[in-house]
């Protein structure tokens, strides 16, 4: 075959995507990049401190440089950049522990393919119900994936620079947004609107960065809860309009317009689909996730963004790259 030719390269590793989520889930299980950070580098190193066999983290090494997350010369191994930043433990980037989480789902693909011939979940959608206990394994999981997009934010409108900003997090999840916000500017004070379960992850993990004494929450469901009229600087919706349809996203986008006020701004953070729906890839992919997880969500278009702004009555409505495949809406 000439080098002109197509290759089934890519279709054989997609095909066996499978073994990326495995080796993904046993390194972060053995906490193999931290160590590797910490500097245990050979192969005998790691069998020592791990208990695994040789000729297993043999094979696990090959297989992470193989998905590039390591790099080796001369029998040694090095994290990449994006492992040191996002696979070490302990940092706030942390996301490791979405290995394992996605390691069980597979337990149960199959069986979960039939969602696409249903059209939507099978079962009760966890992705809408408060009480589901998987949120303690997600909410802490996830964190570490809004690091760049909160301080992405905090650029575009200087939030580091407003006197006495007030924040409003909807749907708030762990709190890293108002987490990074507070850091950066100490006048601020946050609100966070979620489900109580989910609000107490919340202010568990602020008590380690000594916040809540400027984080608050409101205990309820964002659709139902009311809001204090033009009482806020800044409104947040984070990863939650992926779970919600068109009509849904429209009346809480109108919501927090007047909950907002003079001047402030909406922003709202999410995996966006180019209008042309060519994009971006993780962006395409993670509208199977909802398929499979909610009754109507979906990942959406940014002219779908920018219309139901507009309707909730946002007259500028502008897109930020986040360095991220999730990527900012900021309204205002």
């Amino acid at each position: 075959m000439t080098g002109t030719q197509p290759s089934p390269s890519r279709i054989l590793e997609i095909a066996s995507g499978y073994w990326a989520t495995g080796l993904l889930a046993v390194a972060t299980q053995n906490s193999l990049f931290t160590l590797i950070h910490d500097g245990r580098r050979t192969p005998a190193e790691l069998a020592d401190k791990t208990g695994l066999a040789l000729r297993g983290v043999q094979t696990l090494l090959d297989g992470l440089v193989g998905l590039g997350l390591l790099h080796t010369q001369d029998g040694v191994y090095r994290n990449t950049p994006e492992t040191d930043l996002y696979l070490v433990e302990g940092q706030l980037t942390d996301i490791s522990g979405l290995a394992q989480l996605k390691l069980a789902e597979m337990d149960n693909l199959v069986g979960r393919l039939e969602v696409f011939r249903a059209g939507g979940p099978l079962n009760n959608p966890v992705a809408e119900v408060a009480d589901n206990p998987h949120w303690e394994n997600v909410v802490t999981a996830i964190a570490g994936l809004s690091v760049a997009a909160a301080q992405t934010a905090a650029s575009v409108l200087s939030l580091a620079d407003w006197k006495n900003l007030s924040i409003l997090d909807v749907g708030g999840g762990s709190g890293v947004f108002s987490s990074v916000w507070l850091q950066l500017n100490p006048t601020a004070q946050a609100t966070q609107l979620d489900w109580e379960p989910i609000n107490a992850i919340a202010r568990r993990l602020l008590s380690n960065h000594d916040l809540t004494g400027r984080f608050s929450c409101l205990d309820g469901d964002f659709h139902t809860t009311e809001l204090e009229a033009a009482a806020y600087d800044v409104a947040l919706y984070s990863h939650i309009a992926h779970q919600e349809g068109p009509e849904d996203n429209t009346a809480v986008f109108a919501k927090l317009r007047d909950a907002l006020k003079p001047g402030g701004a909406l922003i709202v953070c999410d995996y966006i689909v180019d209008d042309d729906r060519s994009g971006p890839p993780f962006s395409l992919l993670f509208a199977s996730e909802m398929l499979l997880k909610t009754n109507h969500g979906g990942t959406w278009r940014r002219a779908d963004y920018a219309a139901w702004l507009i309707q909730a009555g946002f007259t500028d409505v502008t897109f930020h790259a986040t360095g991220t495949p999730a990527t900012l809406a900021i309204a205002r």
